[in-house]
């Protein structure tokens, strides 16, 4: 760059400000006022396993239930008819980076009563794309949280094949106030 061209260039963005850090999760739930938050525990320690890693063929779909969950949840899953509670973003992150992230995000929802997610991983092209790499990750992180009772890919209109549904375990709490709610109907 020649001084014309570093002049031009400062004249033109001398009234530019810099985005700010854009957030990675959306929590679409408003918090309850009575539970005041917490950050989440340090001590937790980060169970989710690095290394090797099988990469899932991107012709195969994301998709896993736990035992004892019935294949219409899934399915309804699958439908996204299940109103979501948050989203993770994981696009362009580096894979310890979404390691972290997503453990973070996982028991940030578990602890606020979240049964409906949605993480964002992008789409490759090849086998061997990072956006492949993130994603086989995730099959085999969320198959290791008692919490996630299923997962499966996304509708078009959430980001299809580039993103998944995750479906959380109702909490004791969550229970609790479902027998509290329905008890009181039928009376």
């Amino acid at each position: 760059m020649n001084l014309d061209d570093r002049d031009l260039f400062r004249d033109a963005m001398e009234d530019v400000t810099p985005l700010k850090d854009c957030a990675n999760i959306h929590w679409l739930k408003a918090p309850t006022p009575k539970a005041q938050r917490q950050p989440v525990n340090e001590e937790t320690e980060n169970f989710l396993t690095r290394g090797y890693l099988d990469i899932v063929p991107l012709n195969e779909p994301l998709e896993y239930k736990a035992e004892g969950i019935q294949q219409g949840v899934l399915d309804k899953l699958r439908l996204g008819k299940y109103k979501l509670d948050a989203s993770l973003n994981l696009l362009r992150q580096p894979v310890e980076s979404c390691r972290q992230t997503l453990f973070a995000f996982i028991m940030e929802a578990r602890k606020d009563n979240l049964r409906n997610l949605l993480i964002v991983h992008g789409k490759g092209r090849e086998d061997e794309s990072h956006a492949n790499i993130v994603r086989s990750y995730l099959a085999r992180w969320l198959r290791q949280f008692d919490d996630v009772q299923a997962f499966c890919i996304a509708q078009p209109h959430h980001g299809g094949s580039g993103a998944i549904y995750v479906g959380m375990r109702k909490t004791e709490q969550a229970r609790l106030d479902n027998r509290e709610r329905h008890a009181k109907r039928s009376r």
